[in-house]
């Protein structure tokens, strides 16, 4: 438990165990989930956590507020994540009532077997109030889920904001200061590029409707509290939301036998002795701490080229790029420039599919790509004249 203010508790979790994250999406540096307690005259609790932390969860709890009884819990998010402990909630404590938005009712049903009349259904900008402060509800929806909303208290300018503006990362310490946004900026932008990057438009609705509160705290329900870092915190998210980037290449290759990535390395070496900003990210390696797709997707939200490679299998993509381009396509990817290359032995075919997949999304394509038959070597892939290409 941390006491962030005088009314506001600190009781979520750190998990360094969990390897994926919606069983897709590494975790090498855990992740936290946050849950934090309102109490004035009357107490709420702000989501729960997962399941498996219910002990560490409750005494949190006992620490914040004893044995008073807690009067409402706000279900901003249904994700099971931040939703799981809501029975084991309801059984401790009788009295409760959830505080949730009427998208949320079925999937209270749904999940949990909650009845309505344990329920009351908030509209867009009802207010509860706990005695001395008030909170009022904010509908975000698609921010990811359906159902999303955030809770407000006015009082202390603190916005809880669910998955909004949260980050992959365990808090270490939970509330920020000047470094944390650097500490956290790339695993926020890589939870941004994995969960929510398909919601750009509205992520950009929710941005203009909170834009009118007085926002001094930002409390999420993953990484740090957001208190010093506000301004760095909301300018990445309409950022990201906007599909902005910076001058850059994004390489993403997977290989069968090492010439694609062969490839690959020599580009990255090319663009390297010019200075260019690159990442680099093996689709098909499997070795401990590699991001894979999720590396990639974060910076495909960094740089605004795309480079990808796949070797020609059974006359088509290599399965684990295919994947990554569908991934692609399922985040409505805007604003890139595209060039593709590969290996092949007796037929060519993943260039010009890679193409045409880029296309199908708007990109700009550089060209007809470059596709080499068997090993690759200096003379059938002039890096140079791609660096050019890709800079030109």
């Amino acid at each position: 438990m941390i006491k962030i203010s005088d009314k506001i508790f600190y009781v979520g979790v750190n998990d360094f165990d969990k390897v994926l994250f919606e069983g897709l999406w590494p975790l090498p540096y855990g992740v936290s989930y946050n849950s934090y307690i309102v109490a004035d005259e009357k107490v709420a609790l702000i989501d729960t956590v997962e399941s498996g932390f219910e002990e560490e969860f409750l005494q949190n709890i006992y620490e914040a507020v004893g044995e008073r009884q807690i009067d409402y819990l706000v279900v901003n998010h249904m994700e099971p994540d931040h939703s799981s402990l809501i029975t084991y909630m309801l059984d401790r404590y009788p009295a409760l009532r959830i505080v949730a938005n009427a998208k949320t009712l079925p999937m209270l049903g749904g999940y949990y077997g909650v009845p309505a009349d344990r329920v009351q259904v908030v509209a867009e900008g009802e207010t509860i109030s706990l005695g001395g402060c008030n909170l009022s509800f904010h509908m975000t929806p698609m921010v990811h889920w359906p159902e999303t909303m955030v809770t407000w208290l006015a009082e202390e300018g603190t916005l809880f904001s669910g998955d909004a503006f949260g980050t992959f990362k365990a808090a270490d310490e939970v509330v920020d200061n000047e470094t944390t946004f650097d500490e956290y900026r790339d695993e926020m932008i890589r939870y941004y590029s994995n969960i929510v990057g398909k919601y750009g438009t509205p992520v950009q609705s929710a941005l203009k409707k909170l834009s009118k509160l007085d926002i001094k705290r930002i409390c999420s329900t993953h990484g740090p509290v957001w208190e010093t870092c506000i301004p760095q915190v909301v300018a990445l998210y309409d950022k990201m939301s906007r599909y902005e980037v910076e001058r850059g290449v994004c390489i993403v290759y997977g290989s069968m036998y090492g010439n694609t990535a062969a490839a690959a390395d020599a580009l990255a070496m090319e663009l390297d002795r010019r200075g260019v900003p690159y990442a680099i990210h093996d689709l098909a390696c499997n070795n401990a701490g590699e991001l894979g797709v999720s590396g990639a997707l974060r910076d495909v939200f960094r740089y605004d080229t795309i480079v990808v490679g796949s070797p020609t299998y059974n006359n088509g993509i290599f399965p684990p790029v295919e994947t990554f381009m569908r991934a692609l396509q399922a985040r409505l990817i805007k604003g890139r420039r595209f060039y593709a290359f590969g290996s092949y032995t007796w037929s060519g075919a993943s260039v010009n599919q890679l193409n045409a997949l880029a296309e199908s999304m708007g990109f700009e394509i550089l060209g007809a790509g470059l596709s080499f038959p068997q090993a690759y070597t200096r003379e059938k892939c002039d890096m140079k004249a791609t660096a050019d290409l890709l800079l030109a």
